[in-house]
Parts: structure tokens; sequence; C-alpha cells
């Protein structure tokens, strides 16, 4: 026992060696074997992701419409000639929007999606179905989606 401290002296433990750390793409990784590739998805949750998917492009369109979301957002999710069309409608909406009609004033007002529906129709081709329910009516939207090199695109949009 040391006099000083009160502190019995043990035998020395073994320290073990940590493995040592590189700087991989500005993030630092362990010097072991690399990770295995994650499972392919089954196709239950391909079909919950292309739900998703389908939800989240069609509340974003129709708010593309309403003029409460500029359509440039939807760039990465739609196709160039999908994003043309939607930026075409949205334009003619906007310009009847500002006529005189009493009910212009009130097109695609709070809308939200009830329902979406999808259906496989390849390995790497789905369609989906979604209702969208607004203020003043019930709206059918269709749409394809495509598998990309990097991520699911819209190629064909269809808003009722």
């Amino acid at each position: 026992m040391n006099a000083v401290t009160g502190i019995r002296a043990t035998a020395a433990t073994p320290v073990t060696p940590v493995p040592a750390l590189r700087v991989v793409s500005g993030r630092a990784a362990r010097d072991t074997h690399p990770a295995a590739p994650p499972p392919p998805l089954h196709v239950v949750d391909e079909a919950r992701e292309i739900c998703a998917i389908s939800r989240s492009t069609v509340q974003a369109a129709i708010e593309v419409l309403a003029g409460t979301r500029p359509a440039q957002q939807l760039s990465r999710r739609l196709d160039p000639r999908c994003l043309a069309a939607l930026q075409h409608r949205a334009a003619l909406t906007r310009r009847v929007a500002s006529g005189s009609s009493p009910t212009a004033g009130r097109l695609h007002r709070n809308p939200s999606v009830r329902s979406v529906r999808a259906c496989r129709v390849s390995d790497d081709v789905y369609e989906a179905s979604a209702v969208v329910v607004e203020e003043s009516r019930v709206r059918a939207v269709a749409l394809r989606l495509e598998r990309g090199t990097a991520a699911w695109r819209v190629t064909v949009l269809e808003i009722g």
C-alpha cells in the first residue's frame, strides 16, 4: 500500500490494443474489413417505399399548382418532360386564378393526399394512383415511377 495515497498496489492489467483509425473521404473509419452491402429490399418494402415517394411527390405537385411551392423543388424527382408540363399547368392555373371568376381564387386550397396505391409493372417500373382532397373537390392523380441509376423518377404524372 502506498503511504501517501492509501491505494494498494495491484498487478498491472493488460491493455488491449485498439485498431487504428484512418480517414476515408472526410470520415474516420476503423481499419477492419469493409461492411457487407445491405440486403436488397423485399417487394413489400419496395412497395412501401414507392407509396411514400408517390405520396410526397403528389403532395408537392399539388402545392406547385396551388402556387405555394416552386416547381424546381421537384426537379430531382420528376423527369424533365413531366417538370415542364407541371410548370406549364401551374402557369395556366395562376392565370385563371387572377381572372374575374368567383371560384378561381379557391383552386387547389388546402390539398391533402388521402390514399396511395402502387402496382408493380416490372422490376424497375411501378405505377401508382393517389386520391387528393381539396377544399371543394376530390382529385385523382396517376403516376409512373421508373428506377433510375440513383433513385426512383416519375416519368408520367397525370393530375385529374
